[in-house]
């Protein structure tokens, strides 16, 4: 049955992940009135499997080292890592009673080696700033006079002033990361650019990774070739590990976001 909420929300977080919980952190501490929708039964899914579930938080670098890192369009990040540095990142987490640790490559986690301390101190944060948060899924979002006026979801409406999407990709749909926010978007005239992989396993075709199914590699090289050219497009060192469909860990992920023209 469909109704109509009642409640008048400042600001509707779409999705509970990452992106999902620090906007509306920020929000509540804004003094705004917050709801968090999240379709999963628990925030942070994506969160949890991280870094082999121990959780990459961020690099302890400069965010012109950051920048420099990032592939494709880094000009994009730059009011976003100049506005929450990987300092403030980690200074944020150590303010929520969450220790870290900085490893090879300047990658940080938390001292704990477990992704479930990061997920409780963004909910801890989150319980501070007073946001509320239900599990229920967005269907579509509402327009009032050209401007959101609300979400709808398979409960029924919820009125508000702000909606932000925070829904993630669709490189993961187990973990709900399945496009819905693409789709909300052009629901609403927005342009969506062809989409494009990035920080993902790679595929491979080979009887080999199969067989070799679970076989984790530590200090490691690897040399990404194109095939037409001959030429190097990418090298790293560090480590990986055979999947049933192919190649995953963290040297294949950054290597994925370097190959270009991906299909």
């Amino acid at each position: 049955m469909t109704y109509m909420r009642k409640s008048m929300y400042d600001v509707v977080v779409v999705g509970g992940g990452a992106a999902g919980m620090f906007a509306a952190i920020t929000a509540g501490n804004r003094g705004k009135q917050v709801l968090l929708l999240e379709k999963n039964d628990r925030m942070g899914k994506k969160l949890a499997i991280t870094g082999k579930g121990r959780c990459n938080v961020t690099n302890a670098c400069s965010p012109e080292e950051v920048l420099k890192n990032v592939p494709r369009n880094s000009r994009f990040l730059y009011s976003s890592v100049y506005g929450f540095s990987p300092e403030q990142v980690m200074d944020f987490f150590k303010a929520q009673g969450c220790s870290l640790k900085i490893e090879r490559g300047n990658r940080v986690f938390p001292i704990s080696d477990r992704s479930g301390d990061i997920i409780s101190a963004l909910e801890q944060a989150m319980s501070k700033a007073g946001v509320q948060r239900r599990k229920e899924k967005v269907k579509a979002l509402l327009l009032l006079d050209g401007s959101v006026a609300g979400v709808k979801t398979e409960q029924g409406i919820i009125i508000c002033k702000q909606v932000i999407l925070c829904t993630g990709g669709v490189s993961y749909p187990l973990t709900g990361s399945d496009g819905d926010g693409y789709a909300f978007a052009k629901a609403l005239g927005h342009t969506v650019t062809p989409l494009l992989p990035s920080l993902v396993p790679m595929t491979s075709q080979s009887k080999l990774c199969p067989s070799l199914q679970g076989l984790s590699l530590k200090n490691v090289s690897l040399s990404i070739v194109d095939k037409a050219s001959g030429k190097e497009v990418y090298s790293d060192f560090g480590e990986m590990m055979f999947t049933h469909f192919g190649m995953t860990g963290p040297m294949i992920l950054s290597a994925s976001a370097h190959i270009p023209d991906a299909p």
